[in-house]
């Protein structure tokens, strides 16, 4: 996987100020250079085309709804979309499942507290930015290559030997810095709430 450049983070930045102002052939771009990385985003997390492809298009229209949501200053423009199609892969899977059978525990603790609706509400997006502006203070607080691990891990999906390959560090310093930085995340923003 590769890491965008500035001027695709630009691009990507501009295009959702036009999606914001109503830009349809923003839209359009932004779901041309996008829509390969987030169709295998909900792919790995609803494991069915079909339903992959759904969840791409509930995702573009939330896109185009809350665009001018977006802040360059909280969340890079590809994290701030992920989230999104992560968002709507894990409603899709909790109707499917609210459906036949419970979501695993695991899953549940991860979305309960943060995933509710199908679309955000004025509250809900206060909310979201209230967690955004709380995460940034906590990642703020972690040291500098801890912090790059963490963000290269889980905002632009590397996988641990894709970091130990790319920072040329050992598997394990990785996979302990990952683990530790999570630790200290957890613990900073359960003191902020």
């Amino acid at each position: 996987m590769t890491i965008p450049d500035d001027n695709t983070q630009a691009l990507l930045i501009d295009l959702l100020s036009r999606v914001a102002q109503g830009d349809e052939l923003a839209l359009k771009q932004l779901y041309d250079l996008t829509s390969g990385r987030f169709y295998g985003l909900a792919l790995r997390i609803v494991r069915a085309g079909e339903l992959a492809e759904d969840v791409l298009q509930e995702s573009y229209l939330s896109i185009w709804r809350s665009a001018a949501d977006y802040r360059a200053s909280l969340s890079p423009p590809l994290a701030w979309m992920g989230l999104i199609v992560r968002s709507r892969a894990l409603d899709l899977l909790r109707r499917r499942t609210g459906e036949r059978v419970q979501l695993t525990d695991s899953l549940d603790e991860l979305t309960e507290d943060t995933l509710e609706g199908d679309s955000p509400d004025p509250a809900q997006c206060a909310d979201a930015s209230q967690q955004a502006q709380a995460l940034h203070r906590c990642l703020a607080q972690l040291k500098g290559p801890q912090r790059e691990v963490l963000s290269l891990a889980y905002l632009r999906e590397f996988s641990h030997g894709d970091l130990a390959e790319q920072l040329k560090l050992p598997l394990g310093t990785i996979k302990s810095w990952i683990r530790r930085g999570l630790e200290q995340l957890r613990l900073c923003m359960g003191a902020l709430h």
